[in-house]
């Protein structure tokens, strides 16, 4: 099998590829929480909104009826996604190194209740802290590993969606 062929078969597979590991992510981040009782912060759950984009996008990719260049569309747009979603996890990170400070929404600071019963919401309503992480393996938190592999699989799907456009152009023009 000579090379072009392997590296197109790469290609072709990247979007279910990319189903398959925002599937795996998002099974990680849920189980963490439902299973392993961590609840999220309300960064984490805004680091959750790429990867559903993304099974959206890769879901789509992968139907055999879509036409090749829309595959290779969707594909990259997943992978722009993603790469958005290493943006809110690298912020994320810096909240939690205190680098910069957080959102409101992520301590309860700088709300003030319009009524008694804004104040009553808020008092019985728990915030998790942004910048306390609530889990780390080897000194990197859960949104470190999401920052890592959102880096990865979105640079991943860009360069493959990239290819696969590329290659699509070059076969039209012979």
């Amino acid at each position: 099998m000579n090379e072009a062929v392997l590296r197109r078969s790469a290609v072709e597979k990247a979007p279910l590829l990319v189903l398959a590991i925002s599937v795996a992510t998002l099974a990680a981040a849920y189980g963490s929480q439902y299973l392993g009782g961590l609840e999220p912060c309300q960064l984490c759950l805004y680091q959750r909104w790429p990867w559903w984009a993304a099974i959206g996008l890769s879901g789509l990719a992968v139907l055999p009826t879509l036409p090749a260049a829309g595959q290779r569309t969707l594909l990259l747009l997943a992978g722009i996604v993603i790469l958005g979603g290493a943006a809110i996890a690298l912020f994320h990170v810096g909240v939690e190194q205190k680098w910069w400070a957080g959102p409101a929404s992520c301590g309860g600071g700088g709300q003030v209740p319009a009524s008694l019963q804004d104040l009553q919401d808020m008092m019985q309503k728990r915030v998790v802290p942004c910048d306390t992480p609530a889990w780390t393996l080897l000194g990197v938190s859960m949104a470190g590993y999401n920052a890592l592999l959102s880096l990865a699989v979105g640079a991943g799907a860009v360069f493959a969606g990239i290819a696969a456009l590329r290659r699509g152009q070059a076969g039209q023009r012979r």
